[in-house]
């Protein structure tokens, strides 16, 4: 689901020859976020 809102919401992530890295980018970063939110909150 966040794969979808990312792609269809921030479209110059999709641009390019990589189209997948800024997506996966996005998405470590808010598992990274959601693992520091639960383990230092």
């Amino acid at each position: 689901m966040v794969y979808v809102v990312v792609e269809e919401l921030i479209p110059e992530m999709s641009e390019g020859e990589h189209s997948n890295i800024g997506t996966v980018s996005f998405a470590l970063g808010f598992i990274l976020m959601m693992a520091l939110d639960v383990g230092l909150g």
